[in-house]
């Protein structure tokens, strides 16, 4: 593996600053940059000395990014641990349980966050220093690794095992919006004994078609759930699997498709390890987005409305995708391609929803009031509340303030990035990554559709913020599950 130099004053940024040789520059378009502050100066000075260093050496970076794996890996196979689920899926019987070993488990954990984050920086920089990995291996050696992980028991939240909850209570012939896990299922269902215990008591907050998933998963594992779960992490994995297998066919360049999404270890670790929806949400919006580009005519809008009803039937955030796609259109006056992916999407969501009514969408507005940390809205809730503001109040003045400062930072992303790319990719990634940076309810997890979208981007710097802030929400959230909110979202 060789590398060719770029001819370039400023080596690449974390991960992918945009350079003469591999920007707008390159083909004759001027790049549009803004000053940058104190902080984006000390992180390109030390951008600039790893971006050279030994890291950037292929080798090295796969074989940092490997052991970032790797080491979570491990703490999914030595389940039940402060960090999984209090059960075991195959793989997670081979090896002795780490339970009661809680620093060394997070310890592993958080290390391998980390080192998966410099591995895929090292990948990218490599990449934009000529490394051209042949993506189809990419995607082969990923998928060895998916295998592996969706057989282990899942790391860093509890999520799954409300899905399967939820899923169980489907089957059984209960409606998932209207009763909750401990009063259909009852405190002594196995399901329940995996469930954090803040959320035995809430009703799904998932779309129609994530139901559907569930419901399918539990109809296979019955009682048991364990095989629920596992049924769970497996169609999420080769859900996974597909989407890398659609970016490696469908874009501009692969290889950074690929780095970006098949073989990014971060990702891998919080989609795929932790078994999160997440994986469903980012496949229907990258379709959607594919088709926006490559296809037109009435056809065309009719099938990115539908392909973003069953993204929105799966999370309601992925409306952020459709008001990304209408965005560059509502600037092109192209009023009927917007009236009719409305009318598909409408129409699709009207279908779906048909089986649970309106009552379905009233867990998910309770949702809308929640605030955690890191956010700094918490912190501005517990100010608020400190100088005597009624809790209610300042929740609702969160709920009214977040959209509009959501709408700031997506248009000062979007000035980050040169005008002459897409803006059908552009704006989606700029919505859905300014949606994690200033949502009051955030997790790592909550970054797919931002990844996704940034494979179809040319390099930027923006690639270098969302790994920052991916991984750091995974530092923060990572856990079982079992004690609060960072089990389930």
């Amino acid at each position: 593996m060789t590398r060719a130099p770029i001819d370039s004053a400023e080596p690449p940024g974390l991960p992918g600053s945009v350079t003469p040789a591999d920007g707008p520059e390159a083909q004759g378009a001027p790049e549009r940059t803004l000053p940058g502050g104190p902080i984006e100066r000390l992180m390109s000075t030390v951008i600039r000395k790893l971006a050279w260093s030994r890291l950037s050496n292929p080798r090295v970076a796969v074989t940092v990014a490997g052991v970032g794996l790797l080491l979570g890996i491990l703490v999914g196979a030595t389940a039940p641990n402060t960090a999984t689920l209090q059960i075991r899926l195959p793989l997670s019987q081979i090896l002795p349980s780490l339970r009661g070993y809680n620093a060394l488990t997070l310890a592993i954990l958080y290390a391998g966050d980390i080192m998966a984050c410099l591995g895929l920086a090292g990948m990218l920089w490599a990449h934009s220093q000529g490394w051209r990995p042949k993506p189809g291996r990419l995607l082969a050696v990923s998928a060895a690794v998916v295998a592996v992980m969706v057989s282990l028991t899942p790391v860093g939240s509890s999520d799954t095992a409300s899905y399967a909850a939820y899923g169980r209570i489907a089957a059984l012939g209960g409606n998932p919006y209207l009763r909750t896990p401990r009063d259909w299922l009852g405190a002594h269902s196995p399901y329940i004994g995996v469930v954090a215990s803040v959320w035995r008591k809430a009703p799904s907050v998932y779309g129609p078609v994530a139901t559907g998933i569930q419901r399918f998963a539990a109809s296979i594992g019955g009682p048991s759930v364990e095989h629920t779960i596992w049924v769970l992490m497996i169609l999420n994995g080769l859900v996974f699997i597909g989407v890398g297998w659609l970016l490696l066919k469908t874009s501009d360049d692969p290889v950074r498709a690929t780095l970006l999404w098949t073989a990014n270890p971060v990702i891998i670790q919080q989609l795929v390890s932790g078994g999160h929806l997440d994986t469903f949400v980012a496949a229907a919006a990258i379709c959607a987005i594919q088709v926006a580009r490559r296809v037109s005519g009435v056809w065309g809008d009719a099938l990115i409305g539908v392909l973003i009803g069953l993204a929105c039937g799966v999370k309601a955030n992925a409306i952020l995708v459709a008001v990304g796609l209408a965005w560059p259109m509502l600037r092109r006056r192209e009023w009927m391609r917007i009236a009719r992916i409305v009318a598909a999407s409408l129409v699709t969501l009207t279908l779906l929803y048909s089986s649970y009514g309106l009552q379905a969408l009233k867990p998910l507005y309770g949702g809308t009031k929640l605030v955690i940390l890191p956010s700094p809205w918490r912190l501005f809730q517990m100010l608020g509340v400190a100088l005597g503001v009624n809790g209610s109040t300042m929740a609702t003045i969160i709920s009214v303030l977040w959209p509009i400062a959501m709408i700031a930072v997506a248009w000062i992303i979007l000035q980050r990035i040169s005008s002459d790319q897409p803006r059908e990719v552009v704006a989606p990634f700029a919505l859905t990554f300014a949606w994690v940076l200033v949502a009051p309810w955030v997790f790592p997890w909550y970054t797919a559709i931002a990844w996704a979208a940034l494979t179809q981007v040319p390099r930027n710097r923006m690639t270098r913020w969302l790994a920052i802030v991916t991984v750091l929400l995974a530092v923060w959230h990572s856990g079982g599950g079992q004690g609060g909110p960072a089990g389930a979202a």
